[in-house]
């Protein structure tokens, strides 16, 4: 499998990580000098983001978006990015708001949580461009980003499912909401298919779909608790992790870290290899959701004076690339040539519609 803009991605996060220190968190950030002529700051098109709480480090969506602001000006040297990151679900809406005060160009809400106060602040402010990853569109000046996950996790639901020496396999979510039961939806319904097509009885622990009820750590920047539930699916015999759950999901890695080789870890949004490389030899893959892209698409578009229609929005899918299976990177020579060629077939059945993956969780 490619990556998608795997070897440009790593270069902007490795870059983004050295403005990091210089960005505010909790309130907005003092603008940034521009060092140049009056003319040239009057040009620059501010594209600031606001974080959900796990923060712009957490390995996943935040530190995606951000891979995406930073992808933006360097295709368009005119957006100036910025970012701010919330502690708490509080910090939202003040968050936001800090961001109008400071007259941004293109505000961004990173994670469906952040809707209600998305929808509050673009209200009050109907002539600022918002945009917001994972909820639909809450306004006609709110640009939203939504992605068909359950169709990239249908293939890693598969690929565990023939990949698993136990017979059993794991997920969780940080929260049970649309964007992260979308995932566990997916992945229970690939190991499913792999189940059917085969006539085995692979078992899939912390979620059931029919019932959508789970397993869930509350929390997307505790890897304590993530390594805590994973503990618990372990000796109930699971060998393969699915964490939905941001930087939660590190204490999934952790385990599998510490076990010699018997548990893996299948990551979420951004290519685990690059976001959190310490953990790679025991990644097997990643459903990544490229909002990285998707970001960078948007900004330059708001840059270059081209209209961000509130609807339809972006959705990303296993067709056009905005979801995806990550390369199985130090799994290459692991798994089997077979499973390797039923999981690229099931893609173009999925992307064909002769294979359909369908969850009560999708965008609408």
């Amino acid at each position: 499998m490619r990556p998608v803009r795997g070897k440009r991605i790593v270069a902007i996060l490795a870059a983004g990580g050295l403005t990091l220190a210089a960005a505010a968190c909790g309130d907005a950030p003092a603008e940034t000098p521009s060092g140049g002529s009056s003319s040239a700051a009057a040009a620059a098109y501010q594209a600031c983001m606001v974080t959900d709480t796990g923060g712009i480090d957490d390995k996943s969506f935040n530190a995606s978006a951000w891979a995406g602001l930073q992808a933006a000006k360097a295709q368009a040297p005119n957006v100036d990015p910025k970012y701010v990151a919330s502690t708490a679900e509080a910090d939202y809406e003040p968050n936001l708001r800090g961001f109008v005060t400071k007259k941004c160009n293109f505000i961004l809400s990173v994670g469906g949580l952040m809707g209600d106060a998305t929808k509050a602040v673009a209200t009050a402010n109907p002539t600022q461009q918002f945009g917001i990853v994972d909820s639909g569109s809450s306004g006609s000046n709110v640009y939203p980003m939504q992605f068909a996950t359950h169709q990239a996790a249908f293939l890693a639901g598969y690929l565990a499912a023939g990949y698993s020496k136990s017979q059993k396999v794991a997920t969780y979510g940080g929260l049970k909401i649309p964007p992260v039961t979308i995932f566990m939806d997916g992945f229970a319904d690939g190991v499913a298919h792999y189940n059917k097509t085969k006539s085995k009885s692979v078992q899939v622990l912390g979620w059931d779909k029919a019932k959508q009820a789970g397993s869930f750590t509350d929390d997307f920047a505790s890897p304590a608790k993530g390594k805590a539930l994973t503990n618990t699916f372990v000796a109930q015999g699971a060998d393969i992790i699915f964490p939905v759950a941001g930087g939660t999901g590190l204490g999934a890695a952790d385990v599998a870290k510490g076990s010699s080789g018997k548990v893996s870890v299948i990551w979420v949004d951004l290519d685990g290899c690059q976001s959190a490389a310490q953990y790679c030899d025991v990644f097997l893959t990643t459903v990544v959701k490229n909002i990285t892209d998707a970001v960078e698409q948007a900004v330059v578009a708001g840059a270059t004076g081209q209209p961000l229609a509130a609807s339809p929005g972006y959705l990303g899918t296993l067709d056009n690339e905005g979801v995806s299976l990550a390369p199985y990177n130090q799994f290459e020579s692991k798994v089997d040539a077979g499973l390797k060629a039923e999981v690229e077939k099931l893609k173009d059945d999925i992307i064909a519609g002769t294979v359909k993956v369908e969850s009560a969780n999708a965008p609408k």
